[in-house]
């Protein structure tokens, strides 16, 4: 039993994996969410755009300071990547992100069809012939 269980966490924890941390931000755009940096400041505030090195431009946003005490606000923000220590995002945007992402898997292992032919059926001229589609009589 507890090697199941293990194998159950397990492949929970492997899901969570397959996501994509920049599929997530696009995902999140719109959205609240908190910023914690490297320094401890953190940042209370909606997604404005993301980039491929998750520099964050914030709108809206509260920042607090390292020992909690003091508060801004501010009406946009830039956050540099490379000091984010972690983000929190809302379910919803999880629940999004792992739907679409089945979506993609599901059309993703749907039978391919080929190129149509002028009767409006699909061609099967090259079937079994290789990629050039020679294979017939040579002369």
């Amino acid at each position: 039993r507890e090697r199941e269980r293990e194998r159950e966490r397990e492949r929970g924890r492997k899901k969570e994996k397959d996501m994509l941390p920049l599929s997530l931000l696009r995902a999140a755009v719109g959205h609240p969410m908190i910023v914690e940096l490297k320094n401890g400041e953190t940042y209370n505030a909606h997604l404005v755009v993301s980039d491929a090195y998750m520099n964050l431009s914030l709108r809206d946003a509260i920042c607090t300071s390292r020992d909690g005490d003091r508060f801004w606000e501010m009406p946009s923000v830039y956050v540099r990547g490379n000091t984010i220590k972690y983000l929190r995002i809302p379910d919803e945007v999880l629940a999004k992100v792992q739907e679409e992402d089945n979506d993609r898997k599901q059309q993703k292992n749907k039978p391919k069809q080929g190129p149509r032919d002028r009767t409006g059926g699909y061609s099967n001229q090259n079937k079994g012939k290789g990629r050039r589609g020679g294979g017939g009589n040579r002369h």
